[in-house]
């Protein structure tokens, strides 16, 4: 009788604990303005790399893009009417870490995905940075995950697209979590680093360190600072249940803390192109 009692209540606990840790802050639901964004593009970019690896080593544990990092986005994106391309740095298949499609953290945008054959296709067979025309887009959205601390920073031709569409005057730039790697690079018509004295922020040395990956060859608050980033963050006594959206002074920038933070990313994001 006991032993039942006993799987009935690691059953209950099961159940109960993507609920416990939506509680805590994990991936919260998003309750703000709607928005209607007719002809307006947005497009969302992600890694390729799939393995876990220490630098200059091979192999490792599968890695790849954290799902909610696209799928979040991509959804608010789209409802709003929006028409979103999803690209990454070689092109082809963006890896998913497993992780991220586990029972215990998935959202509702990554349950819709499962379900939908256009994104999957996508994610599948995703365009290469080199054949995209940034400036042609509204909103360009860096997606994180643990892939994405092995090439979105070390990309000088995203740097130089990014580059570009900033220049555009009208393109709405950002990202989440690993994601705002990708902005290191980007530069002004003077040569200096783009993101330099402005307001971001992105997954911090603290969550890194909590969660036990500290191997990847680039951390995004360590490398925000070196850039000359005015980093910023929220923490918890769990960084992974924090959160944090930050516009810079000249509202062309918006970067998220991490997971938990694409929501308020993509609709602030939003509200800039709309106003």
């Amino acid at each position: 009788m006991e032993i039942l009692v006993t799987i009935f209540i690691v059953i209950i606990f099961i159940l109960l604990m993507p609920k416990i840790l939506r509680f805590f802050g994990l991936h919260p639901e998003y309750y703000g303005k709607s928005h209607s964004l007719p002809g307006k593009k947005a497009l969302i970019i992600a890694t390729n790399q799939a393995e876990l690896n220490k630098p200059g080593k091979t192999g490792g544990k599968a890695t790849g893009a954290f799902l909610s990092e696209i799928t979040v986005a991509y959804y608010d994106f789209l409802d709003a009417s929006m028409h979103v391309d999803v690209a990454s740095i070689k092109g082809g298949k963006i890896p998913i870490e497993p992780q991220s499609l586990s029972y215990f953290i998935k959202t509702t945008a990554d349950k819709r995905f499962l379900k939908d054959v256009e994104l999957r296709k996508k994610i599948e067979n995703s365009r290469a940075i080199a054949d995209v025309d940034f400036t042609a887009y509204d909103i360009i959205f860096l997606a994180g995950g643990w892939g994405a601390a092995y090439d979105l920073g070390y990309s000088d031709e995203l740097g130089q697209k990014i580059s570009d569409a900033y220049y555009t005057d009208k393109t709405i730039i950002g990202g989440v979590c690993h994601g705002p790697l990708g902005l290191i690079r980007a530069k002004d018509k003077d040569g200096n680093l783009l993101i330099a004295g402005r307001r971001m922020t992105a997954v911090t040395d603290k969550q890194i360190k909590q969660l036990l990956i500290t191997a990847t060859p680039q951390h995004p608050e360590t490398e925000l600072r070196k850039a000359g980033a005015l980093f910023e963050s929220q923490s918890k006594l769990i960084d992974m249940f924090a959160t944090h959206a930050v516009v810079d002074d000249e509202k062309r920038f918006v970067t998220g803390q991490n997971q938990n933070s694409g929501h308020e990313t993509a609709h602030k994001m939003m509200e800039l192109i709309e106003n």
